[in-house]
């Protein structure tokens, strides 16, 4: 009897060390199944991308669990367990350990070539003449517009962009490539949009446009600073200390083929400043 006790435990034993080695060869990702230009489920968007060369790097097998709704996606897939990363989050994003920034980009002004516009700042001339401005609500583009007294009357348009959907506990999705369409059709002179997620389309189009990056000292009317330029960390399960070292490294040793990997996608790279890896 004591013998069987002995084989099962054995057996038991070796299949935890198996199932184990299984997890460490693998680099579970979560990935919108549906979020372009940063990622499908086809595995077509340059956050896919990253994710393959840095499972790559690390000699693992990629795994991506696909998430719908990016409200839940962290309480839902990453707190259960069900992946371990996450490609692109804000740097310091208190849900999660985040890495060393592996980018830092700016929201853009996007216009067409043939305008001409001189789109320097949010006191430009070319904001207060224009009929239409693109832009997502709840960004800081909507701060500033009502700052400069343009939200109002931009308002039926924005409702446009969306098929006059409701708000209300429900998720409304603003395609940034349609954005972008809007300025390129000539329905809209100007679109403020954040530069990773328009540089795929504003490369794309066949009429030529201009993305020029927003500065980031902007103020709301009470003096409080409005940010345009973040900083893109990967974000790690907590407790996954050894992942986020390993990252950490493997950012810090890569990060001119990280580079490579965004510029191919026409994204604004600005200079980051001094951060530090965040564990909340």
């Amino acid at each position: 009897m004591k013998t069987i006790i002995r084989v099962f435990t054995t057996l038991a034993l070796y299949m935890g060390i198996v199932s184990a080695h299984a997890e460490q060869s693998t680099l579970k990702v979560c990935t919108a199944e549906n979020e372009m230009p940063y990622s499908n489920k086809d595995g077509a968007g340059f956050e896919n991308k990253l994710a393959h060369y840095l499972a790559e790097q690390m000699g693992r097998k990629l795994e991506t669990v696909t998430w719908n709704d990016p409200r839940y996606f962290i309480r839902d897939f990453v707190d259960k367990g069900l992946c371990d990363v996450v490609m692109g989050v804000d740097h310091g994003d208190p849900r999660l350990f985040t890495t060393v920034p592996y980018y830092r980009s700016g929201y853009v002004f996007i216009s067409r070539e043939q305008d001409g516009l001189d789109l320097k700042n949010w006191d430009s001339d070319a904001l207060k003449k224009a009929k239409r401005i693109a832009f997502v609500p709840g960004t800081p583009a909507e701060t500033m517009l009502r700052v400069i007294g343009r939200y109002n009357d931009m308002f039926n348009y924005q409702q446009e962009l969306v098929g006059f959907k409701s708000r209300r506990n429900q998720y409304i999705k603003y395609e940034t490539e349609n954005l972008v369409k809007e300025v390129s059709s000539g329905k809209a002179e100007v679109a403020v949009l954040w530069g990773p997620a328009a540089a795929r389309y504003v490369k794309a189009s066949e009429v030529p446009l201009t993305m020029t990056v927003i500065p980031d000292n902007n103020q709301r009317a009470d003096g409080e600073k409005v940010g345009f330029h973040y900083s893109t960390a990967i974000g790690v399960r907590k407790g996954e200390v050894a992942l986020l070292e390993q990252l950490n490294k493997l950012i810090r040793d890569k990060q001119d083929d990280i580079d490579e990997l965004l510029e191919a996608e026409g994204i604004p790279l600005l200079e980051q400043p001094e951060t530090n890896v965040s564990m909340n």
